[in-house]
């Protein structure tokens, strides 16, 4: 998505608030760990990141990108939205053809939905109120199942299965939140009072054909497999800068010295060391987020902060998580649903309102998209502790 510029002065206040801040944050790093051992510290752990992160979730979304591929090319995808369109009326306020858009950003990424927006057979299902909720309602499925891949994938076997499977519910709990919160502000927008029962086209092929590559289902299915794997290394490709650049910094905002001896940190410049700004963060939050997200850690709280401006970087800490016993499952089942539902929405929703042509509503677009984030991650903590208790 191409990003909208404009024109500044040359030099502006900005200039000297960039400096100061990047200067404080920096010299807050240099002056506890040093700075030689800072730099060795973000060079050693980007590269940690690129090689043994980034290349297991493009391997995750090349799998993933061909089993989509497979599960559209062979109907499936149409017969799960052909289950799904019932119900988004009376949850979403939406009409049916809406659960396309889930299932295509699922399958894929946020501004996915995008492009059947501009789709004058997807549009005209839709009040010109509804539209802007499309953007709400792709986000808070994108990277859906790479990220449900990459989560189960985490574990030993069959373990994370169940809090994976309660943070997708989570996710759609959160993104019915999003979407409705969204639609109050849009009615405004238009000025909608009663709006009139929708009528939908009786001959309409959306929901009845569906393209497939020409040739016989050998043919048919090496072609969808070796696509969709492509589209999975150009998502693995894309999510670099995000994980490298992002997640460098909130390791070193998260975890802490190699060690500590008399109660002093002791920094040697090893990749995944830091200042563990955030874990004294989340210490201060705790008596909050322990009850709404039930965190088993401090350190958790780098996750969902992360998945604000990319899902792919919140992925590429929760393996480290893991190893260092941070986590457990009920995390990973928050973790799942604040990851899906935000996507890292930050980062796309202005652009994704603007493609829209509906940018002044983009702030009211990402409040609603907070609470309903937040309100996944509530849900997804406390539909585990239920399932704990039947299961």
């Amino acid at each position: 998505m191409e990003h909208v510029t404009k024109q500044k002065k040359a030099i502006s206040i900005e200039t000297f608030v960039f400096l100061i801040v990047s200067g404080v944050v920096f010299g807050y790093l240099a002056t506890e760990m040093g700075v030689d051992k800072m730099f060795n510290t973000i060079m050693n752990t980007a590269h940690y990141l690129l090689l043994d992160v980034v290349f297991f979730i493009m391997a995750v979304a090349v799998l993933a990108g061909a089993f989509a591929a497979l599960l559209s090319e062979f109907g499936v995808v149409a017969l799960i939205n052909k289950i799904i369109s019932p119900v988004m009326k009376p949850l979403y306020g939406l009409p049916g053809a809406a659960s396309l858009g889930m299932l295509t950003t699922y399958l894929s990424d946020n501004p996915a939905i995008i492009a059947l927006a501009h789709d004058k057979g997807f549009k005209k299902y839709f009040h010109d109120y509804q539209l802007p909720t499309l953007c709400n309602l792709g986000t808070a499925f994108g990277m859906g199942l790479i990220l449900t891949t990459f989560m189960i994938g985490l574990g030993d076997g069959v373990e994370y299965m169940i809090p994976v499977l309660i943070g997708n519910i989570g996710a759609i709990i959160g993104s019915i939140v999003s979407v409705r919160i969204m639609m109050v502000y849009s009615k405004k927008y238009y000025n909608v009072g009663k709006v009139e029962m929708e009528i939908i086209p009786a001959n309409d092929n959306l929901n009845k054909l569906r393209e497939v590559r020409v040739g016989n289902v050998f043919e048919r299915v090496l072609d969808a497999t070796l696509e969709g794997g492509k589209s999975g290394v150009e998502l693995g490709l894309a999510i670099i800068p995000g994980v490298v650049i992002i997640c460098t910094l909130v390791m070193i905002f998260t975890f802490g010295p190699a060690e500590t001896i008399d109660g002093v940190a002791i920094y040697t410049g090893a990749k995944k060391e830091g200042v563990a700004l955030f874990p004294k963060i989340g210490e201060l939050f705790s008596p909050i987020l322990k009850p709404l997200f039930g965190f088993e850690s401090a350190e958790a709280i780098a996750f969902p902060i992360t998945a604000l401006g990319s899902v792919g970087a919140a992925m590429g800490l929760v393996k480290d998580f893991i190893t260092r016993g941070l986590v457990g499952p009920s995390d990973i089942a928050v973790f799942t649903a604040m990851g899906m539902c935000w996507s890292g929405y930050l980062s796309t929703h202005v652009g994704m309102m603007d493609a829209l042509g509906v940018r002044k509503l983009s702030s009211k677009a990402i409040f609603s998209h907070t609470i309903g984030g937040i309100m996944a991650g509530i849900s997804a903590h406390y539909l585990y502790l239920l399932s704990t208790m039947i299961l």
